[in-house]
C-alpha cells in the first residue's frame, strides 16, 4: 500500500482551493458536498467557479497569492492549471505546514484525490496513487454498476435500528449474525427496492423475534448468459457476490464463476447427453435443502433459465416446498452467440421472425413440427443440436427448406475460443463431423447467417441510394 486511505470530516472546516477554471470547479463541487468551508483564491474565476461562490460556505478571494489565506486550513488543493504557479503555490502552502494536493500533478502532491462512488453515507474511494487516473475512473464505473442505487438508503435504515438490535443481543457475535442474515433477507431487499415503509414494519417484527426466524434461506435462479462474464446482468453479478452456495451447470463460463465471493461453496451439477452428474430430482432436492439451511443459493444456468434451462421446473418445485425464489434472466445463447458471430437473427428482407428450438427430444431425436419449420422462411436457432444435426437437416429439406439455405455453427460463442463455421443446410452434417464440433455449440439456419451485420448495413445503404 503506497498511501494511507482516510476519510476526513470537513463539515464547517476551512479548506483552501487555488484556481478558477474547470479543474478547480470540479474539486469545489466535491468540497461543497462534503460540507467544507472553502476559501477560493483566483484572480479572474470562470463562471464554473464563480457561480458556486455564495459568500458563506464558499468565499472568493481575488488574489495572486495564497499566503494570507492559509491560516487554520485543513489542507490545500492547488488547481491553477499553470505548472509554474501550481509549483509555487504548493511550496508556499507546504512551508506553512499545510498538506497539499496539486490537481493532476502527483509529483507535487502530499496526497491524491480518489475517484469516488457516492452512495451516502456509503462512500467508496478508488486510487491509483496518481499513476493512472483514467484507470481509477474505469474502476469507479465498475463499482458504481455493481452497487445498488439505494445502498445509502439501506445504510441509513440499518443505522436507525442499530440501538434496537443491540438492546436484544448482548454479544458482538449475536449482532453480527443478525445483520448478516438481515442483509441477505427480504427486509433489506425491500429497502433496496424503495419499499422502505413496509420494510420498517417488517423490521420491527424481526428485531423482536428469535434470530432463527431470519435465517430462512432463498434461491435465486440466475441466467449466466452464453459464456462471456461481461454479459451478466448487474443483478446476477450482485447475487454472485452475496451467495453462500452456487449450484452451477456445465455451460457456465469459468470467468462467471470467478465473480463469486471467495468463501462461497460451489456445487457442480452439470448435465450432458447421456451423462448426468446429478439428476433433476437430485438438483431440486439440493436447492430446497440448502435454502432450508438458511443459505442464499444461486442456481446458475448457462444462457437464460427459462429458455431450455428447466428453470420453470425448479421454480415450481421450490414454490411447492415454500422456498422463496426469484428468477434473474440472462442473455440466451441465440442472441449472444449471433451478436458475437456478427450476424443478426432478424433482418429486413431476410427474416422477420426467429424460432428457438431444442435439438433434443425425450427419445434423443428432436420432436418438432417439421412441416411448419420447413415451409417458413424465418431464422431457426437450434440449441443442443450438434448430435442431431443430420436429423434436422434431413427433415427440414424433406419438408420444403432449400438445400442451399445458409447455416452457421457457433462453437463456444462469446468466448475467446469461439469458432464460427458457415455452410449450406445440405452440408451441415458433414460440416459438424469434419470440423469435429463440440458442445457448447449453436446451430443457426437461415439467410441471415450468410452475411455479417456490416454487409447487411451496406446492402441497406445501397438500396436506399437507388
Amino acid at each position: 500500500m503506497q498511501a494511507f486511505p482516510i476519510f476526513l470530516k470537513l463539515d464547517g472546516r476551512p479548506v483552501l482551493l487555488a484556481g478558477g477554471g474547470d479543474a478547480a470547479a470540479a474539486k469545489l463541487r466535491l468540497l461543497r458536498a462534503a460540507g467544507a468551508s472553502v476559501r477560493v483564491v483566483a484572480t479572474d474565476p470562470e463562471p464554473c467557479v464563480a457561480d458556486q461562490v455564495d459568500g458563506v460556505q464558499v468565499q472568493l478571494f481575488r488574489s495572486e497569492t495564497i499566503n494570507e489565506h492559509l491560516e487554520n486550513v485543513i489542507f490545500a488543493i492547488i488547481g491553477t492549471e499553470d505548472e509554474d504557479t501550481d509549483r509555487s503555490f504548493a511550496a508556499v502552502a507546504r512551508a506553512a505546514g499545510v498538506t497539499v494536493n496539486v490537481v493532476d500533478r502527483p509529483a507535487l502532491s502530499d496526497f491524491t484525490m480518489p475517484a469516488i462512488v457516492d452512495r451516502s453515507p456509503v462512500t467508496v474511494a478508488i486510487s491509483t496513487g496518481g499513476a493512472a487516473p483514467a484507470l481509477a475512473r474505469q474502476v469507479r464505473g465498475a463499482v458504481e454498476a455493481a452497487l445498488p442505487a439505494r445502498l445509502g438508503a439501506l445504510a441509513g435504515f440499518i443505522d436507525s435500528f442499530r440501538s434496537a438490535v443491540a438492546a436484544g443481543r448482548a454479544t458482538p457475535k449475536a449482532r453480527r449474525k443478525f445483520w448478516d442474515a438481515f442483509l441477505s433477507g427480504p427486509v433489506a431487499r425491500k429497502v433496496l427496492d424503495g419499499e422502505e415503509e413496509t420494510a420498517r414494519q417488517d423490521m420491527l417484527t424481526l428485531v423482536n423475534q428469535d434470530d432463527r426466524s431470519i435465517t430462512t434461506g432463498r434461491v435465486a435462479i440466475v441466467g449466466a448468459g452464453p459464456g462471456d462474464a461481461e454479459l451478466l446482468t448487474l443483478k446476477a453479478h450482485r447475487l454472485l457476490k452475496q451467495a453462500d452456495v452456487i449450484v452451477h451447470d456445465k455451460l457456465v463460463g469459468a470467468g462467471v464463476l470467478e465473480l463469486a465471493r471467495r468463501d462461497a461453496r460451489l456445487v457442480y451439477v452439470g448435465k450432458s447427453r447421456g451423462n448426468h452428474h446429478r439428476t433433476q430430482d437430485e438438483i431440486n432436492a439440493l436447492l430446497v435443502a440448502e435454502a432450508q439451511a438458511g443459505h442464499l443459493v444461486v442456481r446458475l444456468k448457462g444462457g437464460d433459465p427459462f429458455i431450455f434451462g428447466r428453470g420453470g421446473e425448479e421454480v415450481a418445485f421450490l414454490h411447492a416446498h415454500d422456498v422463496e425464489v426469484e428468477v434473474v434472466p440472462g442473455i440466451t445463447a441465440a442472441a449472444g452467440c449471433a451478436a458475437a458471430a456478427g450476424f443478426p437473427l432478424t433482418h429486413r428482407g431476410k427474416a422477420s421472425a426467429v424460432t428457438f428450438l431444442s435439438g433434443q427430444g425425450r427419445d434423443g431425436a428432436p420432436d418438432l413440427d417439421w412441416q411448419a419449420l420447413g415451409q417458413s422462411n424465418h431464422t431457426l436457432a437450434i440449441y443442443m443440436g450438434i448430435d442431431t444435426a443430420e436429423v434436422s437437416a434431413r427433415e427440414l429439406i424433406a419438408h420444403g427448406r432449400s438445400p442451399a439455405t445458409p447455416v452457421a455453427v457457433i462453437e463456444n460463442g462469446t468466448l475467446p475460443t469461439q469458432r464460427v463455421l458457415r455452410g449450406r443446410l445440405d452440408a451441415l452434417p458433414a460440416l459438424v463431423r469434419s470440423e469435429r464440433v463440440t458442445t457448447p455449440a449453436l446451430l443457426v439456419i437461415g439467410d441471415v447467417t450468410g452475411e455479417t451485420i456490416d454487409t447487411a448495413v451496406a446492402q441497406d445503404r445501397r438500396a436506399l441510394a437507388h
